[in-house]
């Protein structure tokens, strides 16, 4: 799970925090800026893109950690990664973070991508049924995919649960052009 570079940047981050006693505070200010990252797409294209020199990442990056009042240990953090020309890798390192993070809490974690936003009472019956499932405690990580056109697909280390209705009609699809 640490192996690479969002691997490694996730693992010190996580023991910073742990060492700080701030492990909470910090899945919060990820869980902050990764939806920044999703609901604006000039936030994601600076953080992924090579043209902007590393001085104009940071710079844009702390107005926006200032502005979603990010705390110190994730804004230093998030500072040394544009320093070092890795945001790029910032979101795997998120995911990483927060794998870490559910495993010292002895939870799965659980990626969710449905074509609209679930309801809390949505949520709450997925993560009973996989807490069912697999035993554990489960922290969701719940995205929003459009083009899935209806259902879920769930992943859960390396296991997927594809139940969306472009998966299902992707494989009608490979029937129907079969059976000619």
């Amino acid at each position: 799970m640490t192996a690479g570079v969002a691997g490694r940047y996730a693992s010190a981050l996580f023991e910073l925090a742990q060492e700080q006693s701030r492990l909470d505070e910090v899945d919060r200010d990820l869980g902050k800026f990764q939806s920044l990252l999703d609901a604006s797409s000039d936030l994601k294209r600076l953080v992924n893109s090579p043209a902007f020199a590393a001085e104009d990442q940071q710079r844009a990056l702390k107005a926006v950690m200032d502005w979603a009042a990010i705390g110190a240990t994730t804004g230093n953090f998030l500072g040394v990664v544009a320093r070092n020309r890795r945001l790029f890798a910032a979101e795997d390192m998120i995911k990483t973070f927060r794998g870490l993070l559910a495993r010292h809490r002895g939870e799965v974690a659980a990626e969710v991508k449905s074509a609209i936003a679930l309801t809390d009472e949505q949520l709450a019956a997925l993560k009973a049924k996989l807490k069912s499932t697999f035993g554990k405690d489960v922290r969701l990580d719940a995205k929003v995919d459009p083009s899935l056109l209806g259902g879920l697909v769930v992943k859960i280390g390396s296991r997927m649960f594809d139940s969306s209705l472009r998966t299902k009609l992707s494989n009608l699809k490979v029937v129907l052009k079969g059976s000619g």
